[in-house]
């Protein structure tokens, strides 16, 4: 009995060493949300001012994803290289990830997740030998900073342009809300929204202003805590004058018409569950991230503040004109469950601190690259009064292009990071039914 029971114990120190040497550390917290904390990245030849067009690309290639080596290789735009910067974290969100470290585990299946509070789930670097590292990128993505607790883009104006003769094809004006439900850091209520008797994680409100015929239109995304139940969508037309739900097929159709689909939004907008993900390794690359009030901006909107939106370039007017900087990247591969999906997969670039999805690769059922999508982000200390010191990296610009069909949709934003202007009753289907 007294063996047994030495074996026992024995096997529990064992399994407490092994659990001790896997888990993260608050070293890893820091090397997390200051990956530059021993200097930045470089690259042969490459500078800030560098300019990396048609007639160099092939010196830079390795410094760019495959998508973006393709359209400076044609020509169809040039990158400009800015110093690589520091966009330090949220404090609270920071703090979350510390006070909640190790508590957050992979459940059995693809979508399961259990002990998550608050913060990034897994602050760990990823590791190559680790089947589910992945996923484990995606729950961070997932449970990241992209606009905090809560923030609006607004307004938003999106353009469907023919990338080949230049044409602007029609000029939409939204627009959009996010919220989350739960695991708030910084923003009242925290640490989540009640009553909330749905368990929803985050919900995701737009609307359109123009063109006149498209007035009124509104798009409701509710999501839920629980990763295998499918989004609520709901869609509210407002010459019909009434909210339909949309089939789970409908979040991959092209949105108004848009180079985009509703999954699309923010980089990805589905389940954990609705992929297969992959790890497929850590590389430095240019990345859309640089300060706003830098920029050569455009005016034409006239915005009554005086803010000042990216301007657009490059083939089509399809290219935001900003500034790229080297950053560190986790390459993560996204493949469908579904065969019925319209993509094979999607190649996600994810900052290694910010945590945001900046550079996609998607590619169709053929496994040819059919899109390249890029989301641009300011630093908040450039950008309005109101993103000032909030640690929360601004989307600030966007760019579909449909490399086969030589189209583009692009998005020019005004992102504001002010509660204020989400209260939880916007994230309602009863809100749709307010009339213009």
């Amino acid at each position: 009995m007294t063996t047994k029971i030495h074996q026992i114990g024995l096997a529990l120190v064992t399994a407490g060493f092994a659990l001790a040497a896997g888990a993260a550390t608050e070293a890893d917290v820091e090397a997390a949300f200051n990956p530059y904390k021993n200097g930045f990245p470089s690259f042969p030849g490459l500078a800030a001012g560098t300019v990396v067009n048609k007639g160099n690309v092939e010196q830079f290639k390795d410094a760019l994803d495959p998508g973006l080596y393709q359209i400076v290789k044609n020509g169809w735009d040039e990158i400009k290289v800015g110093p690589t910067t520091q966009f330090a974290m949220d404090k609270f969100y920071v703090e979350a990830t510390k006070k909640n470290l190790n508590t957050a585990k992979l459940g059995a299946q693809n979508g399961e997740i259990t002990g998550f509070v608050a913060g990034r789930p897994f602050p760990e670097e990823p590791k190559a030998d680790d089947p589910r590292a992945g996923e484990k990128l995606a729950w961070n993505f997932k449970y990241g900073l992209n606009w905090g607790d809560n923030a609006a883009i607004y307004p938003f104006y999106w353009k469907y342009r023919n990338m080949t003769s230049g044409q602007v094809e029609r000029t939409l004006k939204f627009n959009f809300h996010f919220l989350n439900f739960k695991h708030r850091v910084q923003h009242a209520p925290v640490p989540e929204v009640t009553p909330n008797p749905s368990e929803l994680f985050r919900g995701i409100y737009v609307k359109v202003l123009e063109p006149q015929d498209l007035k009124n239109t509104q798009l409701l995304i509710q999501r839920y805590e629980d990763d295998l139940k499918f989004d609520d969508a709901y869609l509210y037309l407002g010459f019909q004058r009434r909210v339909r739900r949309l089939a789970t097929g409908q979040t991959t159709d092209a949105f108004l018409g848009a180079d985009l689909m509703i999954e699309d939004f923010e980089g990805y907008n589905g389940r954990i569950s609705d992929m297969k993900w992959t790890f497929k390794g850590t590389k430095n690359i240019l990345m859309p991230y640089y300060n706003h009030n830098e920029l050569q901006l455009t005016d034409e909107f006239k915005d009554p503040s005086g803010y000042k939106f990216v301007d657009f370039g490059g083939q089509g007017g399809c290219f935001p004109k900003i500034t790229w900087q080297l950053r560190k990247v986790y390459v993560l591969e996204a493949a469908p469950v579904l065969a019925s999906h319209p993509v094979s997969k999607r190649v996600f670039h994810v900052d290694a601190q910010v945590f945001n999805i900046n550079r996609t690769l998607i590619y169709d059922r053929k496994g040819e690259l059919w899109k390249t999508f890029t989301i641009g982000k300011s630093h908040p200390d450039h950008h309005l009064p109101v993103n000032k010191g909030t640690g929360i990296a601004i989307d600030d610009s966007f760019s579909m292009i449909d490399v086969q069909a030589k189209h583009c949709t692009t998005g020019q934003f005004k992102g504001q990071v002010d509660p204020k202007l989400n209260p939880p009753s916007l994230f309602q289907v009863q809100n749709m039914r307010g009339g213009d």
